[in-house]
Formats: C-alpha cells, sequence, structure tokens
C-alpha cells in the first residue's frame, strides 16, 4: 500500500470520526438536513396552492413587529373590495410549522391568501426556530406580534376583538401554548411570558398536527429519531426528564375551562395523530367548545402529516370545516 492511499484512508477515516462526532455533540449537523428537505417540501406545497389564489388580495410584507428583534417580522393579507367600505375584519395569525427547527412565514403566504379571500385578514408570523431559538422563545415572539397587531389593527384592517390563533405542526405547539398563556395566569407564569392579548380577544383556534405533550414523545425508529433532535434543538439538552421548566411545553398539563373554543385535525397516518386526540379529549373532558376532523384508519387516500395544505377533497373539507368552526363562534 502507497503512502498515498495509507494517508487518504487516514483522512477519511478521521473525517468519517469527525462527522460521527459532530451528530453526537450537536444538534445543528442532524438540523441541517433536516432543514433542507422540510424547506424545499413547504416551497413546493406553497407553489402548488397558487391554482387556488383569488386575484383581488393585498399583501403587506415584511413589517416588523418587534424593532429590537432581527426575526420579529409579519405578512399580511387581505381582500381588497372587503376593506372597501372601511369594514374591520377578523384576524386569523398563523404560526409555520416545521418541527420548531425549519419554515419561515413565505411558505404560508397562498395559504394565507385563500384565507383572506374567505373574509379574513391572514398574517403569517415568522419566529426564530431552533436551534437558533430556544424554549420558549417562540411564544414570546407570537404574543409579542398579537400585541403589535392589536396595537395597530387599523393599518391592517383588523378588528382587534376578534383575533383566531392558528398553527400547523411545530406552529401548532407554539399556537396552542400561546392561548394558554393568554387565557391561565397561572401558565403564563409558568412559562414565564407575557401574553400579548386579553382572553375577550382571541376567539379560537385552529390546530393542526400538531404537538402538545412532550413527556410521553414515543421516540422509536426514524420518526423518534426526528423527534429528538428537535427536542435537543429546542431545550437545548437530550434529556429533559428532569427538567420541570422544559415540561411546561407540554400544555395538555397545563389546560383549563378557560382554553379556547378549538378545531384540532390530523391525518390518518399522521405519526403525531396520537397528539392531536389527546389535546382533544383533555379539552372535551373540560368541556372546552371543540370540533375535530379525524379520518378513519383506513381512509385512502393515506392522509399524512400536513394534509390540509393539498387541497385535494379532504383539504378542502379540512377548509371548509375549520372556517364553519370559527364563523359558528362568532354567532
Amino acid at each position: 500500500m502507497t503512502k498515498i492511499i495509507k494517508r487518504t484512508l487516514l483522512v477519511l477515516i478521521i473525517l468519517v470520526g469527525a462527522i460521527f462526532l459532530a451528530f453526537k455533540l450537536s444538534p445543528y449537523p442532524s438540523v441541517w438536513v433536516i432543514r433542507y428537505a422540510f424547506n424545499k417540501e413547504a416551497i413546493r406545497v406553497n407553489k402548488e396552492l397558487e391554482k387556488f389564489v383569488p386575484d383581488n388580495i393585498k399583501a403587506i410584507s415584511n413589517v416588523q413587529y418587534d424593532e429590537n428583534d432581527s426575526d420579529a417580522y409579519l405578512d399580511v393579507y387581505f381582500d381588497k373590495d372587503a376593506v372597501k367600505s372601511g369594514k374591520r375584519l377578523p384576524v386569523i395569525v398563523w404560526t409555520h410549522g416545521g418541527g420548531l427547527i425549519s419554515g419561515d412565514k413565505s411558505q404560508l403566504s397562498n395559504y394565507c391568501k385563500i384565507l383572506a379571500s374567505k373574509g379574513y385578514v391572514a398574517i403569517s408570523i415568522d419566529y426564530t426556530i431552533a436551534p437558533e431559538g430556544k424554549y420558549p422563545r417562540p411564544m414570546k415572539q407570537l404574543n409579542s406580534a398579537l400585541a403589535f397587531i392589536s396595537s395597530n389593527s387599523e393599518k391592517f384592517h383588523a378588528d382587534p376583538s376578534y383575533f383566531v390563533l392558528a398553527g400547523d405542526s411545530g406552529g401548532s405547539m407554539i399556537a396552542a401554548a400561546t392561548a394558554n398563556i393568554i387565557t391561565s395566569p397561572e401558565y403564563a407564569q409558568n412559562t414565564l411570558v407575557e401574553p400579548g392579548l386579553r382572553p375577550d380577544q382571541l376567539k379560537s383556534l385552529l390546530l393542526y398536527c400538531g404537538i402538545y405533550e412532550i413527556d410521553k414523545l414515543k421516540i422509536e425508529g426514524a420518526f423518534g429519531s426526528f423527534l429528538r433532535t428537535v427536542m435537543w434543538a429546542y431545550f437545548d439538552s437530550k434529556d429533559i426528564s428532569n427538567d420541570e421548566y422544559a415540561k411546561t411545553a407540554s400544555v395538555t398539563n397545563f389546560l383549563t375551562s378557560s382554553f379556547p373554543p378549538t378545531f384540532i385535525s390530523a391525518g390518518n397516518i399522521d405519526p403525531l395523530l396520537p397528539q392531536s386526540r389527546l389535546l382533544a379529549q383533555k379539552l372535551s373532558d373540560l368541556n372546552v367548545q371543540i370540533d375535530t376532523l379525524f379520518f378513519p384508519e383506513n381512509h385512502e387516500p393515506p392522509l399524512g402529516h400536513e394534509y390540509q395544505f393539498t387541497l385535494d377533497d379532504a383539504g378542502k373539507l379540512a377548509l371548509e370545516r375549520s372556517l364553519g368552526f370559527v364563523d359558528s363562534i362568532a354567532k
């Protein structure tokens, strides 16, 4: 074996070892791989929704909701005709998904335009994704965004007395926790997050495919590996079993009967479906008004994580049912 071959093999061994250690010592290498794949898919899904977007939607882009936060921007969408008379519209504030480690507000642009065409001001927000943003920073940012929107509602044709929080995947987790912060002073104190709205301003929630309890996550298999990466990135720890503060992220353990009326849905093969069912059951036990859209176990075609953004029959049903629920709360 020549010296060149030996040196090449040694370099390869060192490189493989360094990569192995990098994945073991930090969540960043895994996060970068996942983030690339998730962002690519989210951009594709958003592009597919273009054909459903009407022409009459006005966008106000890249509004900074906290001048001291370089990640604190939001986009606003509304129907130009709906606001001609000066009418204020109910507000849907959507927090994007991406497993807490990927995504941005632009990936919701077409879905928010569709929501706006139904008579709402639809607002998508950016927040600091993990590992760059650790728990509870996204919740603090969402509450800051809500306070900003409420204080500047006239600029956005928004009715400050009618907020709906919405979210998908990791965004659902943030939205649900924020709703509990707003409606439960004890939970706000536990999480050390200041509410951005009064309870009477928050009318309802739309929650898709979220995580609501971290205490009993199944971390076996490929999806379990993904969840371990997310938890490590979000809480800056591989093991939060003895971290009482981190456990406040399990909103299902802190719910009260003051939680707002909530629409909950997930696909029949979504690995996070049990989380949505758990939230629905706990809210039902508290006599909180809920509506759910779950599908038979053998539903065809199978509906996976984030099924609602594909506006086929199931996606259209989800859109119709969720907005019908919001409207029913107003009556």
